[in-house]
């Protein structure tokens, strides 16, 4: 097994200490590679051996993005970026990378923070990305979880 598997841990409502929160699940495989989102076997063939959580990683900012025609119930405007976690100096495999939201100001203006390519970020669990009650989908139906990005 890795070095950074992990148990998952459970959710909870709210901002939570790290030990509380769900982990940023990435699959790791027998031929070293780690992949986001998690998947039965490697893109080599190479089968499931472990989990890494990707909070323990820092990111840098690929691109990104501002969205201002959002689905049903996500906040407009929406910014969003593509993120490549640095996985280390042993790690030989392709790049890690995860799409997701920049998360709000701590200010309680409700905008985002400002990100620009090459900036590093850390993920940050939000327990509603999106209205829940919004969509044409029943809420008890879907996972409103999730993480976002945040600038160190």
């Amino acid at each position: 097994m890795s070095d950074h598997e992990h148990d998952d841990a459970t959710g909870s409502d709210g901002e939570a200490s790290s030990g509380d929160e769900p982990t940023f699940e990435a699959a790791e495989y027998a031929d070293g590679t780690v992949t986001y989102p998690p998947h039965t076997v490697s893109p080599n063939g190479a089968e499931r051996v472990g989990t890494v959580d990707l909070r323990e990683y820092e990111g840098r900012v690929v691109t990104w993005t501002t969205s201002t025609a959002t689905p049903p119930g996500v906040r407009e405007p929406n910014t969003l970026a593509i993120v490549e976690f640095e996985m280390g100096d042993d790690y030989d495999g392709p790049p890690v990378r995860a799409l997701g939201q920049i998360a709000e100001r701590e200010d309680g203006s409700g905008e985002t923070f400002d990100v620009d390519i090459g900036d590093r970020v850390e993920p940050v669990y939000a327990d509603e990305l999106r209205e829940p009650g919004a969509g044409i989908r029943e809420p008890e139906s879907q996972e409103w979880d999730g993480f976002r990005f945040r600038p160190l």
